[in-house]
């Protein structure tokens, strides 16, 4: 506690802790507030509502920043891979050799899904979409492993089980979905080149590896590790705040992910991309979005923490650049992406509002040229961020302040009316 506020109501004076952050952010403690004066706080959205503390992920909105375990998003990507990214904001550190071969190990073995699962794919129907499939066998694998007795050995299995099969499961839904033959995971192969190979690989056309694709998918998997307090994040914490198992709370993340205002952006903004490209008139799609009475939106653009430009979208579009470049790829919605943003840069409505491009701005353009299909975007999205759900989900596991989420409400229905039998109705 590093002070108080203080808070008239009638006659009456409380005071509020005052507690603050490692990074100096400071928040009013209003956890005994209904207990002294009868009043709860209305926030709809939660933008002035901390939920809980956490030592994850730190996100300055104002100032670009985001670190992860207090190292920079920038570092990670340009110098991390996704396992040891995905070690850290688990385990809270960086590993060592030894810990990273180990690790490794474990995700090879566990990389495996149950032939069972299979029949399930193969019975959802052509048309359900990748997102609403990984959800239910997500949450379907705890009928497939059951619980160990040891309980931190059960959470260090169902963690590593998790991070493995997530890419199997992914591209298998893939693959059937087309009614292609499954690619099985590779001992040989990396995390992220291993997916690829899962992804594309066929008996009529073998998939070469290419470093570049891969070291594109290890960044856009960095960049999407954890995000704080967010939609899907929430979603897990209080979903796991019941102490539901794990895939139960991670799928309660994915069915949030989906979400077209959440992680289903970034096919958002490839299809308004497109739209632009067909009517051949940006200027009408930036008055449209400048325009408060048409629903119109500028997908890509703005963000409920940054105040400034995304530090994950600097990155994405020199990766973007580079990797279309190398791949000799000429996309016209690269170039219709370049000239929106100098466009909006420049506008002096875009700059009073804070509508910088976002990671989902050019992220599209980057999975469109490794070859994922429009509706896989959002699951490339939750592999990304599953190590950062697990984080979050273990330390609100291990937190000493732990409650069962219940959020209050302020009631506006009918007052107390009687019951009237259908006959007199």
């Amino acid at each position: 506690m590093t002070g108080s506020v203080k808070l008239i109501y009638g006659d009456q004076e409380f005071k509020l802790p005052v507690v603050e952050g490692s990074e100096g952010e400071k928040a009013v403690d209003i956890s005994q507030l209904q207990a002294a004066t009868g009043l709860i706080t209305l926030d709809p959205g939660y933008a002035n509502t901390g939920s809980c503390s956490s030592a994850i992920t730190f996100v300055d909105g104002d100032k670009g920043i985001l670190r992860y375990r207090g190292i920079p998003v920038e570092e990670l990507a340009a110098r991390a891979t996704f396992k040891e990214t995905a070690y850290l904001l688990i385990n809270g550190r960086l590993p060592n050799r030894e810990e990273l071969t180990r690790f490794s190990v474990l995700l090879n073995d566990n990389s495996l899904v149950h032939e069972d699962m299979r029949s399930f794919y193969e019975k959802y129907p052509r048309s359900s979409h990748p997102m609403g499939i990984l959800s239910s066998m997500v949450n379907a694998l705890r009928s497939f492993y059951p619980e160990l007795q040891n309980l931190e050995e059960e959470i260090n299995m169902t963690v590593t089980r998790l991070l493995s099969k997530i890419r199997t499961m992914a591209a298998m839904s893939y693959k059937i979905s087309r009614g292609h033959k499954v690619v099985y995971p590779r001992p040989d192969l990396a995390y992220c080149a291993n997916f690829l190979n899962m992804m594309f690989d066929s008996p009529v056309k073998p998939y070469e590896i290419d470093n570049d694709v891969v070291n594109a998918l290890r960044m856009f998997w960095i960049l999407h590790a954890d995000h704080e307090q967010n939609c899907s994040t929430s979603a897990v914490r209080l979903v796991g705040s019941a102490r539901v198992n794990l895939y139960a709370a991670i799928s309660a993340g994915i069915a949030a992910l989906w979400g077209p205002l959440h992680g289903g952006a970034n096919q958002a903004v490839i299809e308004m991309l497109s739209d632009i490209a067909k009517s051949r008139n940006m200027g009408r799609a930036i008055e449209r979005a400048k325009d408060k009475k048409d629903p119109f939106r500028l997908m890509g653009f703005g963000h409920r923490v940054y105040k400034t430009y995304d530090p994950r979208a600097r990155i994405m579009k020199k990766m973007c650049d580079s990797l279309l470049n190398k791949l000799k790829i000429s996309d016209p919605l690269l170039d219709i992406a370049h000239e929106l943003e100098a466009v909006a840069l420049k506008d002096d409505y875009f700059i009073e509002h804070n509508l910088y491009p976002n990671l989902d701005f050019y992220s599209g353009i980057v999975l469109q040229a490794i070859g994922i299909p429009t509706n896989m975007f959002t699951v490339m999205f939750a592999i990304g961020r599953l190590p950062g759900w697990i984080a979050q989900w273990k330390e609100s596991l291990d937190d000493p302040n732990w409650k069962l989420g219940r959020p209050r409400q302020i009631y506006t229905g009918p007052t107390q009316t009687q019951f009237v039998p259908i006959d007199k109705r």
